[in-house]
């Protein structure tokens, strides 16, 4: 398949600067080089629900890019739809083993990832209604699984970073907000430090708790 070395203009980045959903595309753009400029959506505000937003992504959620005219949502999706775009091989293998547990690993960015230390940072630093001795409980049974497997492995699904690990990362990197510790997790940490030295790594902005 013929892959497009660059965009013919800055890709539209539709996010929220605390968003772990929004970081992960942040992150693959950066980490791919493309240019793109980040518009930042004011959700308190209401602006994900506007008529013009909602055109974009019809559920009113972050992130949602504009790649001059090809228009994707989901944070999962547009980390795809990117790779196989502008990366190549290097980040989405094509074979079946490798397919199979890319998926794997998008349950499970979007199950205990999400529903664990992504909830409990939604508790501490939004307020959000949900119960965060579960979501902390999640959070600590899922690092205890990623510890054994990153203890003999230094990527999710290979080698070498891959969409993977750029889906698990920014609600992982970001526990500690939501009152999750990290330090029992020594291999897990070390998978966090090889993906913050890659090439072209930008984290995420730090969010103050709620008072």
């Amino acid at each position: 398949m013929h892959m497009q070395a660059t965009p013919s203009a800055p890709i539209l980045l539709y996010r929220s600067k605390v968003s772990g959903h929004s970081h992960r595309v942040e992150l693959f753009l950066s980490l791919l080089g493309l240019p793109f400029e980040m518009m930042d959506v004011d959700l308190r505000g209401g602006a994900n629900r506007s008529d013009a937003y909602l055109a974009l992504n019809p559920f009113g959620q972050v992130p949602v890019i504009d790649d001059n005219g090809t228009v994707v949502y989901d944070s999962n999706a547009i980390l795809v739809y990117l790779a196989r775009t502008y990366g190549g091989e290097r980040w989405m293998p094509s074979d079946v083993a490798s397919q199979v547990a890319l998926q794997q690993w998008f349950s499970i960015a979007a199950g205990p990832v999400l529903n664990g230390p992504g909830a409990a940072r939604m508790v501490s630093l939004f307020r959000a209604p949900l119960d965060h001795e579960r979501a902390k409980g999640i959070a600590h049974k899922l690092f205890a699984v990623l510890e054994q497997g990153f203890s003999k492995a230094a990527y999710a699904i290979g080698d070498e970073a891959s969409l993977a690990d750029i889906a698990a990362y920014s609600y992982i990197a970001h526990a500690p907000e939501g009152g999750v510790d990290l330090a029992p997790y020594p291999a897990l940490c070390a998978w966090l430090a090889r993906i913050e030295a890659l090439p072209g790594f930008v984290p995420m902005q730090r969010a103050a708790p709620a008072t």
